[in-house]
This record gives structure tokens, C-alpha cells and sequence, in this order.
């Protein structure tokens, strides 16, 4: 009863946070245009990095920016994680855009396209077995699954999602409940994410590509209801899976249980998105009301340099790309040495990248909170 009242506490505590946060949030809508472009740009980065970064994708925070933003292609990449990660961002801006048809309400058909967008066509996955077998099956884009799929998570355990016999029903279960739940205004919005994320997850609907739907459509119900979307940061992908280990321990391996679970069942994953929430939205906040020239921020955190002169030859590399090491260092007052130091270490944190060959340029990838 004592550790009930002392997680009861807890939960009320982070909530309290989130409202404070969030009214803090509106306080500063409208964002001007500078502010809400800045915003924008840095949402989108952020999240299809992280987003796909979780699930295996091997393009960096930079790579992404490049890739997203200005449509090049810096250092070597695989074909496949290029091509998905734009297909993410067509996907985000999809999400985005029916979630502000507000008398549109939440479809199958609507998450199927999604899963279309994301994943472009079939394709084969072939897997080794002993013996030199060699067996392959199809991913089916924009179709509910055809076999079973489940996980080994990180304790050994193996964990079934819905069968495939079960998964239309238990989607149209879903969505219907969502439509009843958002016109009953009974859950927030916050709520009605958490919920819809969990309950999705343990149907896995799809063959690939769920976690990723699942955090679209999250920010798909915070967006339709004016809040602010999140981030899942692929850093702290480690906690966002033992949150729902969590909340799978109290619910129940019966994946019909999982699909039908309440907001109380699944407290541990309710308190760890609560939170993200509140941090994430924080964050936001921290970042439009950074004026100081040197605030720099990377990945939603706010970077703070122990020299000056960082800061000074990321200015040197944002306002001239073919800058020369000896003229950053002329021009700040420094060795030469020094500055291939501080090169070396934000090259490596992947705050800076350069173009490769003849005509290498320099990328700066953290952002200034005042340009």
C-alpha cells in the first residue's frame, strides 16, 4: 500500500510538471516566423534522426540535417538508410498534415498509408539457418501482418505481439476506442497518446516499422489537439524499452490484454512519457528563449563549451564553408594546433562535418540559438 501511494505521488508530481510546462508553452504562442522556421527545421531533424536511429538506421544526426534540409548526401551511407529516412520525413510531413484536418477522424486506412509511406514497397528478408538453409519471407508495405512476429527482449524472454488472425480486429478496436475516447474529452490528450502508443505496440499491426508509426502517431493526437510534438531521443532508447517492459510485466503477455490495457495497468510507462513529455517540452522552451550567441544546442540538449573559441570557429565555419584551418586560426588569435583540437573534438561528438574531396566543405550541424 505504501509503495502504491509513494507511485501515486510520483505520477501527480511529474503531471504537475507537464502543466506547468505546458503553460509556459502556450504562453509563448504565436511563435514569430523566425522562431516557429528555426523551430520547425530543428523538429524535423530531431525527430526522424532519432526516430529511425532507435530501429537501426546508420545516418548520422549530420548526415540527416544534410540529407533533409538540403538534400545532399555527406560521407559514405547505405542506399536503404537514405532512402528511409526520406521517406520518414514524407511520412512526418503527411502525419502532420492530417493532423490538422481536425473533422477528418483517425482511420485504419489513414495508418496503413502511413505504413506505405514509410516502407515505399515489399521487400524480402532472407535469414541464414543451420545447415546452409537459406528461407525468406516478404514485409508487406501499408498491410497488416501475414505472419507472426514477437521479440527477444533484453532479459532472454521471448514476447509475442497479436497474432495475425487477431490483429485486424484488435486495429479496428483500437481506432474505434480512440474515436470514442477523443469525443468523451474524458483522457488529455497526453493521456490518449500514452494509452493509443502502448495499446499499438502490443498489437505490432505491421511486419516492420511499428515502432516508428507508433511515435508518429503519437505526435499525430498531441498536433490534432495543439500541443506540442515530442521526441523519442534514440539516447535514451534503453529506459523508453523498460518503461513498456514495465508496464508489459503488469499487464500480461495475452496480447488482447496488452491491446485492451488501461492508463492504470500501465503506470510504468505512463510515468516515463509523462515526463519525456514534460522535458521534451522544456526543452522546446529553452530553445526559443535562447538569445545568448553562445548557445548552441545538438540533438535537444543545450551545449555548453569550456572555451570561448569553439564557439568562435563554428561562427568561422557557419559564415564561410571553405575556410582554411591556418585562417581560423589567424582570424581567432589562436595556433593552429588549438584549433585542429577543437576540430577533432566536435568532429567526434558529430557537431561538424566536411565534405570529402576536392571541394571539401564544412558542415556546421549544432545549431546557434542566435544567428
Amino acid at each position: 500500500m505504501a509503495r502504491n501511494q509513494y507511485n501515486l505521488r510520483k505520477m501527480e508530481t511529474k503531471t504537475e510538471q507537464l502543466e506547468r510546462a505546458l503553460e509556459r508553452w502556450q504562453q509563448l504562442q504565436p511563435l514569430n516566423q523566425y522562431d516557429q522556421e528555426k523551430f520547425s527545421r530543428r523538429f524535423s531533424v530531431d525527430f526522424n534522426y532519432n526516430s529511425n536511429h532507435i530501429e537501426g538506421n546508420t545516418l548520422t544526426y549530420g548526415q540527416t540535417e544534410l540529407l533533409l534540409l538540403f538534400g545532399r548526401v555527406v560521407q559514405e551511407a547505405e542506399m536503404k538508410d537514405l532512402e528511409e529516412m526520406k521517406a520518414s520525413d514524407v511520412g512526418l510531413k503527411m502525419m502532420t498534415e492530417e493532423a490538422t484536418q481536425s473533422v477528418h477522424p483517425l482511420t485504419e486506412t489513414f495508418i496503413r498509408q502511413l505504413h506505405k509511406t514509410l516502407l515505399r514497397e515489399d521487400y524480402e528478408v532472407y535469414r541464414n539457418l543451420p545447415g546452409g538453409v537459406t528461407t525468406s519471407y516478404t514485409i508487406h508495405a501499408g498491410q497488416y501482418k501475414t505472419r507472426p512476429n514477437s521479440v527477444i527482449t533484453r532479459y532472454g524472454d521471448r514476447f509475442d505481439y497479436a497474432s495475425p488472425e487477431e490483429t485486424p480486429a484488435l486495429m479496428s478496436d483500437l481506432v474505434w476506442w480512440y474515436r470514442e475516447e477523443e469525443a468523451k474529452k474524458e483522457l488529455t490528450p497526453i493521456e490518449l497518446a500514452i494509452l493509443f502508443h502502448y495499446r499499438y505496440i502490443r498489437i505490432h499491426p505491421f511486419e516492420d516499422g511499428n515502432g516508428r508509426i507508433a511515435r508518429l502517431l503519437v505526435n499525430y493526437i498531441l498536433s490534432r489537439h495543439g500541443y506540442p510534438m515530442v521526441v523519442v531521443r534514440s539516447r535514451k532508447k534503453k529506459a523508453y524499452l523498460e518503461a513498456l517492459h514495465q508496464a508489459d510485466l503488469k499487464v500480461g503477455s495475452v496480447p488482447s490484454d496488452g491491446s485492451h490495457a488501461s492508463l492504470q495497468s500501465i503506470r510504468p510507462f505512463r510515468t516515463y512519457f509523462t515526463q519525456l513529455v514534460a522535458n521534451e517540452i522544456q526543452a522546446d522552451i529553452d530553445f526559443i528563449n535562447d538569445h545568448d550567441p553562445d548557445g548552441w544546442w545538438f540533438d535537444g540538449e543545450r551545449i555548453k563549451f569550456q572555451s570561448p573559441t569553439i564557439g568562435q570557429i563554428l561562427r568561422a565555419m557557419r559564415s564561410n564553408p571553405d575556410v582554411q584551418v591556418t585562417e581560423i586560426a589567424d582570424k581567432i588569435g589562436v595556433s593552429r594546433v588549438a584549433v585542429q583540437k577543437s576540430i577533432k573534438l566536435m568532429a567526434d561528438k558529430g557537431y561538424i562535418m566536411r565534405d570529402v574531396g576536392k571541394y571539401a566543405r564544412w558542415h556546421v550541424c549544432i545549431t546557434c540559438a542566435k544567428w
